[in-house]
């Protein structure tokens, strides 16, 4: 596996810690040039300083128009992955419009001009693969959910229209669906005892996920094992929606 990726070069956004971290080393150690893109400077100097080179770190917004004008003047690429998101869970009808403005803003906005950054470029090559970061979310409801649920059904509806769009170019878009996975971000969530025992039950494998189970399903769609693969949202949940 550590030549499968030799010569490409991938981006990844939220790559500072978390799920992104965990994907931006497994692309790595299969041999890809990584562009990391966080917020926090620190947290991308110890990833670059890890991998020995391999990682370039973006200290970036995703939601910056100075973040998508750096993608479309690289020469190359290969592999994005489209990573940033958030979560502020609270009942439908408590919702704040800053709230639904943040996650909107963050989850769909910026992850459409980011893929569509990344596509001009490779569109141009006639090659690449481009993988969002979804949720079992987008494929379910759930309880103080909503807004998560909205945005993440919108990743949903956008691999699959710009698959069936850039396939004849060259391009795969894919999404990845992953389960709850302890990560900084899912951390205050799981701190609740109660919480983390409802989706240890809702998971019929009777475990949450970890970080490396989704960066390998990641690898997996930006690889050309699955060279044949485009429109589709691969469930890493344990079973969690096929109940």
């Amino acid at each position: 596996m550590e030549q499968l990726l030799e010569g490409k070069l991938a981006l990844v956004t939220g790559a500072g810690r978390g799920l992104g971290r965990a994907i931006a080393e497994a692309l790595s150690n299969a041999g890809a040039r990584v562009i990391a893109v966080a917020r926090t400077s620190s947290d991308l100097d110890a990833l670059a300083r890890e991998s020995g080179g391999r990682i370039e770190p973006w200290v970036e917004d995703v939601t910056g128009d100075g973040f998508l004008a750096r993608i479309e003047q690289l020469s190359a690429l290969d592999i994005l992955v489209n990573n940033a998101g958030s979560n502020r869970p609270e009942p439908f009808v408590e919702v704040s419009d800053e709230n639904l403005d943040f996650l909107i803003d963050l989850n769909i906005r910026s992850m459409f001009r980011t893929a569509r950054a990344a596509a001009r470029v490779m569109v141009r090559q006639e090659s690449g693969a481009i993988v969002h970061m979804s949720s079992q979310m987008g494929h379910v409801g759930s309880p103080k959910r909503t807004v998560y649920c909205m945005t993440k059904h919108a990743i949903e509806g956008l691999t699959k229209a710009m698959a069936v769009e850039l396939a004849p170019m060259g391009v795969r878009v894919n999404s990845v669906a992953p389960t709850f996975i302890e990560t900084p971000m899912t951390k205050p969530m799981l701190d609740n005892p109660e919480f983390k025992a409802f989706v240890e039950r809702m998971i019929p494998m009777g475990r949450m996920g970890e970080p490396a189970d989704v960066a390998n399903a990641v690898l997996y769609l930006a690889s050309p094992l699955s060279g044949m693969v485009t429109g589709h949202s691969l469930l890493v949940d344990g079973g969690w929606t096929a109940h």
